[in-house]
């Protein structure tokens, strides 16, 4: 005869802690074990009035309700105190009762407009340090990417605004093929931090903000991570976020990798300032189809003499300086009289020219590299794909970050802390459980051993 289940439970008594009732592999618990905030009431103590109005919420609950969120996809605050309601392990995590009262949603919203992002970066710095105790932090070898997060706008929230009123004057070449269509360039009205990117060519532009991410190799923990603009190229600001990580990390990376997106000479001069080693291909020489004359890589640079040799070995002196270099040019005299004239210059110029770059000989160097990488540096580099893309992408699947949960730079960047701050707490309670199940084994291997030698 089949069983019948009464539904009607007018009453529910629970005899202990609500944590008897959660199992013990759930993420929530896991982490419970590993996160640490008793810290942070006096961290954010200067941002209240002691003695004044009536009791806010806890910070650290505040905190917990967040991270809470965060680990289990949810990144709306409406949602998240809808599921709080009634889940049990987002009560007990945060430190609320069954029959206590949850904070409003909004409540939510002011603590992080009050605290900003800055008290967020603390957080996450703090579980980094945490990770660096427990030895699953190296820092000898970093991985470092750059990805796209969609706006929380619509498409219908663009507007075309012609270059003259954003400056079109500081505005290079590259900024008005990938931010403009003629003499326009779209801007979201609804978040004006937003701007229009896209991660190929081809692709749609969206309205977009770029997160950028360094991850240790020892076991995927994210050291530091930065949101800015989508305009803003993947290397703007690398001597910024390298001294940023040797602050995190108290020394400088031994290596970092990053795809070739980064491989220009700033990048390698930022690094060989540093003594860090650069396991980064170089960008490849790109150069039209219907380009005429010779490549640039039958000019030798003379970084000693400042000086450019040409296929026939003739001088070239610096002329007119760029932005990004300068134009190197062979006398008028040399090139007239050159047999390879109509090979270096079809279109009947005067003389040839080429662009020197203000890190060529960086360029230079790792090329040479590049060529000269063996197994070794080809697993190492293999390694940057599961690794740093591989948090990208389970930030995105699994907590939330294929779009953004609210408009507005700094908005991005506390939800970019509190995600990398969640994927961080879940690899060091998974490593610190790994490290005691090894050392529980151990321990009865060792125990079996003297079992033996007794008998």
């Amino acid at each position: 005869m089949p069983g019948r289940k009464e539904r009607d439970q007018l009453e529910f008594f629970v005899c202990g802690s609500l944590r008897d009732l959660l199992p013990e592999d759930h993420v929530l618990v896991r982490v419970d074990r590993v996160l640490d905030l008793s810290w942070l009431s006096g961290e954010v103590a200067d941002l209240y009035a002691d003695g004044f109005g009536r009791p806010g919420i806890d910070p650290e609950a505040a905190v917990r309700l967040m991270l809470a969120g965060f680990l289990q996809g949810i990144v709306h605050d409406r949602r998240l105190m809808r599921d709080a309601s009634v889940n049990l392990a987002i009560r007990w995590f945060a430190g609320y009762g069954m029959a206590e009262a949850l904070p409003d949603h909004s409540s939510l919203t002011r603590i992080r407009q009050r605290w900003g992002s800055e008290r967020f970066r603390a957080i996450f710095a703090r579980v980094v340090k945490d990770c660096l105790a427990a030895g699953i932090v190296s820092g000898d070898v970093v991985h470092m990417d750059a990805t796209l997060i969609r706006a929380d706008v619509s498409l219908g929230s663009l507007v075309a605004q012609h270059l003259d009123a954003v400056d079109a004057a500081n505005l290079d070449e590259a900024d008005r093929l990938s931010r403009a269509t003629g003499k326009f360039k779209k801007l979201c009205v609804t978040d004006p931090d937003a701007s229009m990117a896209t991660s190929a060519a081809g692709r749609q532009l969206l309205p977009s903000y770029k997160q950028h991410t360094s991850v240790d190799d020892c076991a995927g923990i994210i050291v530091d991570i930065e949101v800015v603009t989508g305009e803003e190229s993947d290397f703007a600001r690398m001597a910024e976020w390298l001294d940023a990580l040797e602050v995190t990390l108290g020394r400088r990376p031994g290596t970092v990798t990053a795809d070739k997106a980064y491989g220009i000479g700033k990048v390698y001069k930022a690094l060989s300032d540093r003594d860090i080693a650069a396991l980064i291909p170089p960008r490849p020489t790109t150069r039209p189809s219907n380009a005429k004359g010779f490549p640039m890589e039958r000019f030798r640079y003379d970084a000693l003499h400042d000086i450019v040799r040409c296929p026939r070995k003739q001088l070239m002196t610096p002329r007119s300086a760029t932005k990004p270099g300068r134009w190197f040019r062979a006398a008028p005299d040399a090139c007239r009289t050159c047999p390879l004239r109509a090979q270096c210059i079809p279109d009947g110029g005067p003389t040839r020219r080429v662009h020197i770059t203000k890190h060529h000989v960086d360029v230079l160097r790792a090329r040479r590299k590049r060529l000269a990488w063996g197994t070794a540096e080809n697993h190492l580099y293999s390694r940057h794909r599961w690794w740093v893309e591989g948090a990208h992408g389970l930030a995105k699947t699994l907590h939330g970050m294929a779009r953004a949960a609210r408009r507005g730079l700094e908005n991005m960047k506390i939800q970019a802390l509190l995600t990398a701050t969640a994927i961080n707490l879940k690899r060091l309670a998974k490593a610190i459980l790994l490290a005691l199940i090894h050392a529980l084994l151990s321990a009865l291997l060792n125990a079996r051993k003297d079992q033996t030698v007794a008998a």
